[in-house]
């Protein structure tokens, strides 16, 4: 009966359109509300089944019971020549059921789904919504009964699990904030008991704070035991909101299991294959993210921060923080007690890779806790600096060798990624430590050149990935002032230069590199793409130069009829014209195929 239930359709009988058209049926279970919300006094059918329902009182709100929830109603049951055989109001006590379990009857259950709170409505039931052909006291054999029923309320039952495992009842409703994630810090109250009532687990009376992924705190032991041991209790804090109290009846495979298990201030141990009972209150949660999907900077807001928009990229901010060890140690702070705020702009290399990212997530106004791993800040060494990165000109130059190596390996992570705009920056970035190389000694000169040259050409392989042709030929270009036959920068400025559809130049320095490295593949690759589009260049001026002589001749042959001696002259002139043509045409194809031949 309660499978009948959960699956059966509630639908107005004058909704039901081509029934019969397999591609418009709905799947199983879905309910359907097309109709418009009864006025007091009508009556309408619902289902297929005959049930019909009377709207005596309107409900409030929006909201009906669903499937699973326990409901607490008024209910009087009659005949329909009013006998009445069953009434809540004559004993003075509302009744409580659970919606599916078919308590009543399952055309009860039926008529409940379609109420709202406080709703007054009459049900009319056949037998088969009824009860059938048995009967009962007061009932013959096959009638048609009505309930006349009203909703006070009712208590929302969630399988969190799907599986039975952990049964929550809403008691009272939170905010429609939305709900905590994996990573958020919550803070909850909670009273755990068996099923004899005895209490295992309570919280203070201002709650315990923890972080849902792995039960983190570290003054209320038992919170870890029961994040850890008791997987009910994260599983479901995720599925409430701000200020909603749960009641969780927890079976065994989501509690503490088959071993006994003792317990901080509880005298006895627990029983294995204990159920658990929990009292549970959302007080509040402080969403965290994960800002690099690796975990290594995490951001906690405190306070949420004004409108949607994003510090995000290129943005000045301002911005007062406090810097800290894992300790607790403050080693800097800004923007407090009168000292000045940081300015920066947001991925420009300004300051530290952790506290950019974090910041240009972040909305005006907003106040959060970011942890940052050594990665993202300032690497295993041992360090003293502010949380902004150190200039060039404050660095000696080893630490500029070193930082540039650094944001050059940074930028090929990034390039790895895809993230080929930030890559840029980094290669950018790297560049400008080695700016003026005559600062440096003949020993780091060599180095020095290395670096700029990778990052160059690097950056160059990102404004290609990125569709800027202008910057990878600029870059390519730096790279060949330095060094004529690098192949690499040759290969790609000839990508960018046919990219932009200049063929000639192209053409050149792909001559030129193959003529540093006759065998190398990329370059005879890009070479055979290079034909391809000059015959398909020579093809399109060959049309072009045809359709405008062509329309030439057309112009100078008026359709009005000449003396002999003028068409003679426009014979000769026409016959001049096919031969300039024929000689454009000529002369550029042999161009072209000469071109070809030399780029071998």
């Amino acid at each position: 009966m309660a499978e009948g239930i959960k699956r059966r359709k509630i639908m107005n009988m004058a909704d039901v359109i081509d029934s019969d058209d397999d591609d418009d049926e709905e799947e199983a279970g879905e309910v359907i509300e097309s109709a418009p919300p009864l006025s007091v006094g009508q009556e309408r059918v619902y289902n297929y089944t005959g049930l019909k329902k009377k709207l005596i009182h309107p409900g409030v709100g929006f909201q009906t019971p669903e499937f699973g929830d326990e409901p607490t109603v008024h209910y009087v049951g009659s005949l329909v020549d009013g006998t009445k055989f069953i009434s809540t109001r004559d004993k003075g006590e509302p009744f409580t059921f659970k919606i599916g379990q078919g308590q009543i009857c399952s055309g009860f259950d039926e008529g409940v789904l379609t109420m709202k709170k406080r709703e007054i409505a009459l049900f009319t039931l056949p037998p088969n919504l009824g009860f059938g052909d048995v009967g009962m006291e007061g009932v013959p054999p096959n009638s048609v009964i009505q309930f006349e029923v009203e909703l006070i309320s009712w208590i929302t039952v969630v399988d969190v699990c799907k599986d039975g495992g952990i049964i929550k009842r809403v008691i009272k409703k939170g905010e429609q904030t939305g709900k905590p994630g994996d990573l958020d810090e919550v803070k909850v109250k909670y009273v755990v008991t068996l099923s004899d009532g005895v209490t295992i687990a309570e919280s203070p009376e201002e709650g315990v704070e923890f972080y849902l992924k792995d039960g983190k705190q570290s003054l209320y032991v038992i919170i870890i035991l029961l994040s850890h041991f008791c997987s009910a209790l994260p599983k479901a804090i995720k599925t409430m909101t701000k200020g909603e109290k749960v009641d969780l009846n927890v079976q065994p495979q989501y509690a503490l299991g088959d071993v006994v298990t003792s317990l901080p201030n509880v005298h006895s141990p627990v029983p294995p294959n204990s159920v658990l009972r929990v009292d549970l209150e959302l007080l509040s949660f402080k969403t965290v993210i994960d800002i690099t999907n690796d975990l290594k900077v995490v951001k906690k807001i405190v306070r949420e921060g004004e409108g949607a928009l994003t510090a995000d990229e290129g943005s000045f901010v301002t911005i007062r923080y406090r810097a800290m060890l894992e300790d607790g140690t403050v080693y800097e702070r800004k923007g407090y007690d009168g000292e000045s705020s940081l300015n920066f702009i947001t991925d420009e290399e300004q300051v530290i890779t952790g506290l950019d990212r974090a910041v240009a997530t972040m909305k005006k106004g907003e106040q959060a806790i970011v942890t940052i791993n050594h990665e993202y800040g300032y690497g295993n060494e041992e360090v003293k600096c502010d949380l902004s990165e150190k200039a060039a000109w404050e660095m000696d130059n080893h630490e500029k060798i070193e930082a540039a190596t650094k944001k050059k390996e940074e930028g090929n992570v990034l390039f790895k990624n895809g993230k080929y705009r930030r890559a840029a920056k980094k290669y950018d970035k790297a560049v400008d430590y080695l700016n003026e190389e005559g600062q440096f000694g003949d020993d780091d000169k060599k180095v020095v050149k290395s670096l700029r040259v990778t990052c160059w050409l690097n950056g160059a392989a990102c404004s290609l990935k990125l569709n800027d042709c202008k910057e990878a030929i600029k870059l390519c270009s730096m790279v060949l002032d330095a060094e004529s036959y690098n192949v690499k920068a040759l290969y790609r400025r000839a990508q960018a230069y046919m990219e932009s559809y200049d063929l000639q130049l192209a053409e050149l320095d792909i001559k030129k590199a193959l003529e540093a490295d006759p065998q190398n593949r990329e370059v005879k690759s890009i070479q055979k793409t290079l034909r391809q589009l000059q015959a398909e260049s020579k093809e399109r001026d060959a049309k072009l130069y045809t359709n405008m002589f062509s329309r030439m001749a057309k112009d100078c042959s008026i359709g009005t009829k000449k003396p002999k001696l003028a068409n003679t002259d426009k014979d000769k002139n026409d016959d001049v014209m096919e031969m300039e043509l024929e000689k454009v045409v000529t002369t550029k194809g042999t161009r072209e195929s000469e071109m070809v031949v030399d780029s071998c």
